[in-house]
Formats: structure tokens, C-alpha cells, sequence
């Protein structure tokens, strides 16, 4: 007899992200021993404070690039679908299951532009 499985595609369901990430995977252990708040600090003077619009989190765009080399996706574009299909990324990235994740154009740009110049990628 063969269970078919019937669609869920419109279920409701309450879940935590929380759950959704093995506890063993590698984001995970970064998460626990890598403090990336440092970043903030790095980046505040290549930030506008009271003019314009919000911007993306630093600290979310150097981890953004640091999924991106960590796992070995090359182009920018990629790196975003991935983001937005993959849990553990949001985990780590701090979105949930339905945030919007910045374009791959902020991702370039900032890193082209505002960056620049800077040794903060280094640091």
C-alpha cells in the first residue's frame, strides 16, 4: 500500500527557529564562541547617524559574507537565495522564517563602497 502524502503547503504551524537548527551544526559553534557585536564599533564611523534611511546591520552584512566564504558561495546573488531558503542561515543571521533578507545589491555595495578601504574584513 503506498501512504501518499497529502499536501501541507497551507498548514498553519507554530514552530521556533530555535528548533530547526541541529544542534551540532557549524553555525551553532561559531555562534557560541564568535562575538560579532565588535563589528558595530568597527563600522560606526562609515555610518550616517541621523540622515537617511536605515541601514542594514553591519554585523548582518559581515556575516552574510562570512556564510558566503564559509560555505563556498561565490556570487552574491546566490549567497541571498541560499539566506532565504536555508534555516540555519536565518538562525545565525538573526532573521525569522519570513524577514525579507537585504538585497544582493546592499551586500555589494556596502562592500564595494562603504568598506572600502578599510581593513575591517580583516579585522
Amino acid at each position: 500500500m503506498i501512504n501518499e502524502i497529502k499536501s501541507k503547503q497551507q498548514k498553519l504551524e507554530m514552530v521556533y527557529i530555535e528548533d530547526l537548527v541541529p544542534q551540532d551544526h557549524i553555525l551553532r559553534k561559531i555562534d557560541k564562541y564568535i562575538d560579532f557585536s565588535f563589528i558595530r564599533e568597527l563600522t560606526k564611523d562609515l555610518y550616517c547617524h541621523d540622515n537617511g534611511r536605515p541601514a542594514v546591520d553591519p554585523v548582518v552584512l559581515f556575516k552574510m559574507l562570512f556564510i558566503g566564504y564559509l560555505f563556498g558561495i561565490r556570487s552574491e546573488r546566490q549567497l541571498v537565495r541560499d539566506i532565504e531558503v536555508n534555516v540555519a542561515y536565518r538562525w545565525f543571521l538573526g532573521f525569522s522564517l519570513t524577514d525579507k533578507i537585504p538585497d544582493h545589491s546592499t551586500i555589494s555595495q556596502n562592500r564595494r563602497r562603504r568598506f572600502k578601504d578599510t581593513d575591517i574584513a580583516q579585522k
